[in-house]
C-alpha cells in the first residue's frame, strides 16, 4: 500500500471506530470499555503497521473523547495495545501474536498505565484492580473479531494476496 492509501485507511478505521463508540461499549464504573477499539487496532496492526496503528488508536481516541462517547483512559489503553498488536505482527508476521499483542498492550500494560491517572484525577487508588479485568476482556474480544475478519479476509485471493503484500511493506 502507498502512503496515501495507508493514511485513507487509517482515517477510516478511525471513522468507523468513532462512529460506532456511540452505539457498542460497555460501561465499567468510571470507564467505558469499547471491544470495537481494540478490533480496529488489530485491523490496524496487521493491515498498516506500527505507526499508523497507533496514529489510528489515537485519533479514535481524540475524537470518541471530543464526541463524549470515550474516557480519558482509552488514550494509554488503545495506544499500547495498537502499537504492540503491530509491532510483534511485523516482527513475526504471525496473526496470533497481533491479537497477543493487543491484549497484552491494552489489557494489562494500558490498564497498568490508566492507574496513575485514575489515582491523580479519581484520586482512588483501588482502581486497578478495576481497570486490568474490564481492560483484558474488552481487547480479548475485539482481538479476536479482528483475528477472525483478518483470517476470513486472507481466504480471499484477492484481500488475502493484499493483506500478505502489505505486511511485507511494515517499517519498524
Amino acid at each position: 500500500m502507498r502512503k496515501t492509501q495507508k493514511i485513507t485507511a487509517t482515517a477510516v478505521i478511525a471513522a468507523i471506530t468513532t462512529a460506532s463508540s456511540s452505539l457498542i461499549y460497555i460501561p465499567v464504573g468510571f470507564a467505558k470499555i469499547f471491544p470495537v477499539q481494540h478490533f480496529a487496532n488489530i485491523l490496524s496492526a496487521v493491515l498498516l503497521g506500527p505507526g499508523y496503528a497507533v496514529a489510528q488508536a489515537f485519533i479514535s481516541s481524540l475524537l470518541r473523547n471530543l464526541l463524549g462517547t470515550g474516557s480519558i483512559f482509552a488514550f494509554p489503553g488503545s495506544m499500547i495495545g495498537a502499537f504492540l498488536a503491530a509491532y510483534l505482527y511485523a516482527k513475526t508476521n504471525k496473526l496470533i501474536f497481533a491479537l497477543a499483542g493487543e491484549v497484552i498492550g491494552t489489557g494489562i500494560l494500558g490498564a497498568l498505565a490508566c492507574y496513575p491517572i485514575a489515582v491523580f484525577l479519581l484520586g482512588q487508588a483501588s482502581t486497578l484492580f478495576g481497570f486490568i479485568p474490564a481492560f483484558f476482556l474488552s481487547s480479548f474480544a475485539g482481538a479476536i473479531f479482528g483475528y477472525v475478519l483478518i483470517k476470513v479476509l486472507q481466504k480471499n485471493k484477492g484481500w488475502g494476496r493484499m493483506i500478505n503484500h502489505t505486511t511485507s511493506n511494515h517499517k519498524l
